[in-house]
């Protein structure tokens, strides 16, 4: 090789390194990988020293997440150190009183920063439009950030740091977890540094709970000859279910339709709805699957996040099934705190004052909101004259504000709420329903089959407000949400299903999408594979020689290049 080839692949290799990306390093990009084999060879030379070890990981996701979002990693370190020193803190409070307050700095540090970044603009919207006011926010961080560094960032726009919804859940529960006595604080810093940094999981989940996790540092590297085939089958896994599902279809397909509803008909934004569910699933478990694999081949076991969703029969197990790390969290810190099943509490009243508010605020209309106040006060007359009927609504309050701030938790939209709203009712209807159901039996198949539909159809129908609440390109990423917009467009697709189905295109429609409705077709046929099955073929690969192992690899690698859209398209929860 001479000396210009030499310096143009030096260049190739190392220049995602040296200077700031305007995208963030991803799974699905070669300075991923690059930078995971710097890693693991670091990590080989040094794994059997634990505290050198973890301050080499911990420095390594610092620099991940520097090459991801850039100056935000000082919002990481802050959290981190915060909930550091309050966690000890916590720990060493002799009355319950001090204890109690050192809790709420916590909460409330860690909910402002999400707040500031992830809200600004949508406060400020409300705020000017109900007075009548033309303020805009700016965005502090980067004005001392440019003071204290001489850069040039700019202090017009609030950009969303990438993964700060799901960092920022992980500290919260460390503190609420010592506070709760089933946690005992890290040893140092760099522990706790780690654990919140960790960078397999670090920008879209699954969201690890300090008390599965930090057990995990203290203890030898041990990763077992079938362990590394598993950790393999999962990267590859979850990067066939990016490229040859989720992307392909995406590009080929969902995104043209959502992108203009009513340039299509009704069947084909139905088969687009289809698409999206199949789709969101694929990407998002598809990067929780590589998170996992990653973690694993490092010789730390993450949390399955999602179990075959689509199989629930009911709404209430399709929770129990997707995204399980953020389900768990908010049954365990939210919805079990404001009295779960056992009726409301005082934190049920501040959850509902909340949802109020911040539906006033995205409405801006005075008769909304003494509507629902008007409503709330009959309810709760209601339940003092009939005293069953107060037992039944608060348990059920409860699943609807958890489901309701689980909207909110993924943007400031009417659309998230909706769609949070929706998943509520779903779940308390069919805690009515299953009570007289003739169908409820599920142990006959065609009962199960039946819920099964449903649920899918159900959860599917939802998901027009998901999407057309979502940022689906990376130009989007640091947009707010349009409100109005949002709203329209999901009644433009709610009017093509309604009143512009057009059966008769259904046969032109089908010869024109045939690839990208059999891609479809191949992945829920995969989904609904029976688990014993998945189990047999990820252990028949983890027990396979190496060298099997890395030729099936290195198969998949290259026809997932292959098929890869010239447009690389972001992980859609990136934007949570």
């Amino acid at each position: 090789m001479d000396d210009f080839s030499l310096n143009k692949f030096s260049e190739w290799l190392f220049s995602p390194f040296l200077s700031y990306s305007e995208h963030p390093m991803i799974f699905t990009e070669y300075p991923f990988w690059i930078f995971f084999l710097f890693v693991l060879i670091g990590y080989g030379l040094i794994h059997s020293k634990m505290r050198l070890r973890i301050i080499f990981l911990f420095l390594a996701s610092l620099f991940f997440y520097f090459k991801t979002s850039g100056f935000f990693f000082s919002i990481l370190l802050f959290s981190t150190i915060a909930d550091f020193y309050i966690g000890k803190s916590i720990y060493i409070s002799k009355k319950e009183l001090n204890a109690k307050i050192l809790l709420g700095l916590s909460v409330s540090i860690n909910l402002i920063i999400l707040i500031y970044f992830k809200y600004a603009y949508f406060f400020t919207d409300s705020f000017n439009s109900i007075i009548g006011s033309q303020w805009h926010p700016i965005n502090h961080f980067a004005l001392l950030t440019n003071q204290f560094t001489g850069s040039s960032f700019r202090v017009d726009q609030i950009l969303l740091p990438i993964g700060i919804s799901f960092y920022t859940f992980q500290t919260m529960s460390y503190a609420i977890d010592i506070y709760r006595k089933q946690l005992r604080p890290v040893k140092s810093i760099f522990d706790f540094g780690f654990y919140v940094s960790f960078f397999p999981q670090l920008v879209a989940g699954p969201i690890v709970r300090a008390s599965e996790f930090i057990p995990q540092i203290y203890q030898p590297y041990s990763v077992t000859k079938k362990e590394f085939g598993l950790a393999l089958f999962w990267i590859i896994n979850g990067l066939l279910k990016k490229f040859l599902l989720a992307d392909y279809i995406a590009v080929n397909f969902i995104d043209r339709v959502f992108d203009n509803p009513v340039m299509f008909s009704g069947f084909e934004n139905l088969m687009a709805l289809y698409g999206y569910s199949l789709q969101v699933y694929a990407d998002f478990s598809g990067y929780t699957d590589i998170a996992i694999g990653i973690a694993l081949m490092l010789g730390f076991r993450l949390p399955k996040n999602f179990n075959s969703p689509y199989k629930a029969d009911n709404c209430g197990e399709f929770w129990k099934r997707w995204h399980i790390s953020l389900s768990s969290w908010l049954k365990d810190y939210l919805y079990i705190p404001m009295g779960g099943n056992r009726g409301g509490s005082i934190f049920s009243y501040v959850a509902l004052s909340m949802i109020v508010l911040f539906v006033y605020l995205i409405s801006g209309s005075l008769a909304l909101f003494f509507g629902i106040i008007s409503v709330i006060f009959t309810t709760l007359l209601l339940g003092e004259i009939f005293p069953k009927f107060n037992k039944w609504y608060l348990t059920n309050i409860n699943i609807m504000l958890t489901m309701l701030i689980g909207g909110l938790w993924h943007g400031a939209s009417w659309n998230f709420v909706l769609w949070g709203g929706l998943n509520g009712i779903g779940i308390v209807v069919y805690k009515l329903w299953k009570n007289i159901s003739p169908w409820k039996n599920k142990s006959k198949w065609w009962n199960k089959i039946l819920g099964v539909i449903i649920t899918f159809n159900f959860v599917t129908f939802t998901r027009i407000w998901f999407r057309t609440g979502s940022n689906n390109s990376w130009d989007q990423m640091d947009e707010g949400h349009n409100i109005i917009s949002e709203w329209f467009t999901a009644n433009e697709i709610l009017n093509q299903l309604i009143f512009n189905f057009k059966w008769s295109l259904i046969s032109e429609v089908l010869v024109v999408y045939t690839n990208v409705f059999l891609v479809i077709i191949l992945g829920f046929l995969i989904h609904f594979i029976p688990e014993n099955w998945k189990f047999w073929y990820r252990n028949k690969f983890s027990n396979s020689p190496v060298l099997v192992q890395l030729l099936v690899c290195f198969v998949a690698v290259f026809f997932m290049y292959q098929i890869a859209s010239t447009s690389l398209q972001p992980f859609i929860y990136f934007q949570f």
